[in-house]
């Protein structure tokens, strides 16, 4: 499982002229789903999303997670991030999960997350997203579990 993380000083989802997902300070994670991809990967995830050190402490270090921060976490599918760009000028999906498992896996993602920290949201899986941040830093992370 990918998670592309992006810290924001705000971030927000629109779906069709609706805004569905907005957050203020935090993370902005685009999540992709490979085909090995189970619960445990999503749940490993998670746990590092949630304390991930990219936020400054005092001194201006990144030592603070979204944990300690009580930022907002913004989930958002991606599948193009599992895509294969090793040749050509055209990506290949190949190598991404299935759309239904993705949207299954996504789902659990978001359901354990809700569970477990607040503030958050969530794009749609499937759906023309206009997604929309102010990358902060800018400060991003490519996490692969």
């Amino acid at each position: 499982m990918i998670g592309l993380l992006q810290r924001v000083s705000m971030a927000h989802v629109d779906i069709g002229g609706d805004r569905v997902a907005e957050i203020g300070r935090g993370l902005l994670v685009l999540v992709g789903v490979e085909p090995q991809d189970g619960e445990r990967q999503a749940d490993r995830l998670l746990e590092r999303l949630l304390g991930y050190r990219v936020f400054p402490d005092s001194e201006g270090r990144m030592n603070r997670s979204l944990r300690d921060i009580g930022g907002g976490l913004l989930l958002v599918p991606q599948f193009t991030l599992a895509a294969d760009t090793q040749k050509g000028t055209r990506p290949g999906f190949s190598t991404a999960a299935p759309p239904e498992m993705g949207a299954q896996l996504f789902d659990y993602l978001c359901r354990q997350a809700a569970a477990g920290y607040e503030p958050v949201g969530f794009g749609q899986f499937g759906a023309d997203m206009k997604v929309s941040l102010t990358n902060d830093g800018p400060v991003t992370f490519w996490l692969q579990v």
